[in-house]
């Protein structure tokens, strides 16, 4: 995977992707052989992946046959339920819709066989020293994520304009393109990712923690009305949750956001539109 470049003119200023850029962007996906040829191309792409999936890549993996209709209403319900904690219930209710009943160990089963051909991406609970007067409790279950958000767009035929349409959904598209441009950039210096949740209803949707010990949270929003909100979450993490005596402060706080101009807020929060996050 890449991440999702900025267009850098022949004076290396940055032009800012617009909302309905990143809706494009979204449904491309970051395949590296694709970044540059036709949107149509990229989505015919990720279409004939998910055929794969369905018909060859997974019953292989598992080693036994399967329905592909049902490994395709699962990939249908993964991709509804992208950047959320949804559970195997949920996800067998889903693909049990045609009346017949799943199990849901078998969805157990076909989320590990995703896995093993790098096409769904957990992203586990961050497991972090809470502060000692702090009464909030961490969640343990790990977020889903496809291995590319223009999966999730392809399993349930979703092209940029429906998606820019959708706001709701496209939030949580935006997250996921988020995770994964944030992973390909804290992987090449040894770091790992992991989300944050609390039974206060506390959510961070990823934190970075690097081989030295040092860390970093960051909030992905798709809209510039919602920035305030998540620097506030950011603050609460730093201010009130995390043992900062024990693991230190965090090396930075950002809010990645679609489109607004990037900048520093007065708590030391910054604020990165996607596109230019490699420039």
């Amino acid at each position: 995977m890449v991440c999702c470049r900025c267009r850098i003119s022949n004076k290396t200023i940055a032009k800012w992707l617009t909302y309905a850029d990143i809706a494009a962007e979204a449904v491309r996906g970051g395949w590296p052989a694709l970044i540059n040829g036709s949107l149509n191309a990229a989505s015919l792409f990720a279409r004939s992946y998910c055929d794969d999936l369905y018909s060859t890549d997974i019953p292989e993996a598992i080693g036994v046959r399967h329905e592909p209709v049902r490994l395709r209403r699962l990939m249908a319900a993964l991709a509804r339920n992208v950047s959320t904690e949804v559970t195997l219930a949920k996800l067998a209710a889903d693909v049990g819709a045609d009346g017949r009943t799943a199990d849901p160990r078998t969805m157990r089963t076909y989320l590990d066989a995703l896995a093993r051909v790098f096409a769904l991406d957990e992203v586990p609970a961050w497991s972090v020293r809470l502060r000692s007067r702090s009464r909030s409790r961490l969640r343990t279950s790990a977020k889903v994520h496809l291995a590319d958000p223009s999966l999730a767009c392809a399993s349930l035929g979703v092209g940029p304009d429906r998606l820019a349409r959708d706001p709701e959904f496209f939030g949580f598209v935006f997250e996921s393109m988020v995770v994964r441009d944030v992973r390909a950039y804290a992987s090449a210096r040894g770091g790992q990712t992991y989300h944050y949740r609390d039974n206060t209803g506390l959510e961070i949707d990823v934190v970075v923690e690097y081989p030295d010990g040092s860390w970093g949270a960051v909030e992905a929003k798709l809209g510039g009305s919602r920035i305030k909100q998540a620097e506030q979450s950011l603050r609460r993490l730093r201010d009130e949750r995390v043992d900062v005596s024990r693991v230190g402060q965090p090396a930075f706080l950002a809010v990645l956001t679609a489109t607004q101009h990037a900048y520093t807020l007065p708590s030391g929060v910054h604020v990165v539109p996607l596109g230019v996050l490699a420039a």
